[in-house]
């Protein structure tokens, strides 16, 4: 269960085991992939307590975090195994093995997203403001979640050239994008530019916007370099590049609308 990551024109010679601690009794373990997946929930977590304790003293928050986390793992790896099934159809019981990856944001997403308006809706509460919580937490989430496909040895892009900087030559085969890298980093900026133009853009909405567009275009790259995409059954069409397109075109429809209400709100 070893993952051998060689960054070479920076030096950087990496052997990784993919279980933290291993159960040998048991023929088990716990996975990295599971320890920074909770990690990037903590932080997440941590960030959005902070922020709702400014609007509200309930306890909504908890309460839908507990009903959206269960339920966007769950979506998460259906989605993969929606787009993915012929290779589960021969043994249908490593649908169940997520700790050898196959998560798909995009799944998460849409459960987490679902899930807290359905939430909000039954709770007559403002379901803007808990989607701009959710839209900072995925950012973290995403950003930190990112380096488990690192431990992994996957969700890495297609070929470079020997010269380029951040090549990565996995278990003695590459050098590949890090696409991995190149998406945490970005969830990261995108997190912090969030943060700092919501200080001046205060209405209800505006977070939750910006990761559409911000997101959206990010993935909409990157997928373009993976060479793991999920396809649409008997199509050329990765799957997740078309959400991601969507995904923009939504937010800044989204946007136009929200800065019409907040103009039409001072006039």
């Amino acid at each position: 269960m070893m993952t051998h990551v060689e960054f070479k024109n920076l030096g950087i010679d990496l052997l990784l085991n993919r279980r933290a601690v291993e159960f040998d009794a048991l023929g088990g373990g716990i996975y990295y992939y599971a320890l920074i997946i909770c990690a990037g929930f903590l932080l997440a977590w941590l960030y959005i307590s902070r922020e709702e304790k400014k609007y509200t003293k309930s306890e909504d928050l908890l309460n839908m975090v507990l009903i959206a986390l269960p339920v966007a793992i769950v979506s998460a790896r259906l989605y993969y195994v929606l787009f993915s099934f012929n290779d589960y159809k021969d043994d249908l019981s490593e649908i169940f093995k997520i700790w050898n990856g196959g998560l798909a944001i995009y799944g998460g997403v849409i459960g987490a997203v679902l899930a807290v308006i359905i939430y909000c809706r039954v709770k007559k509460l403002s379901i803007l403001h808990y989607l701009d919580l959710l839209a900072m937490g995925l950012l973290i989430g995403q950003s930190i979640g990112r380096w488990g496909n690192f431990v992994n040895g996957e969700a890495h892009g297609a070929l470079v050239s020997e010269s380029f900087l951040l090549g990565m030559t996995l278990n003695g085969e590459g050098p590949y994008h890090p696409t991995f890298l190149y998406e945490s980093v970005l969830n990261a900026l995108g997190f912090l530019i969030i943060l700092l133009l919501a200080k001046k853009f205060k209405f209800e909405g505006f977070r939750a916007a910006c990761y559409l567009i911000w997101y959206g275009l990010v993935r909409f790259m990157i997928e373009g370099l993976r060479t793991d995409s999920l396809y649409l059954p008997g199509t050329e069409i990765r799957v997740s590049q078309a959400l991601s397109g969507v995904m923009f075109v939504s937010g800044i429809i989204i946007m136009g609308i929200l800065i019409r209400k907040e103009k039409n709100k001072l006039t």
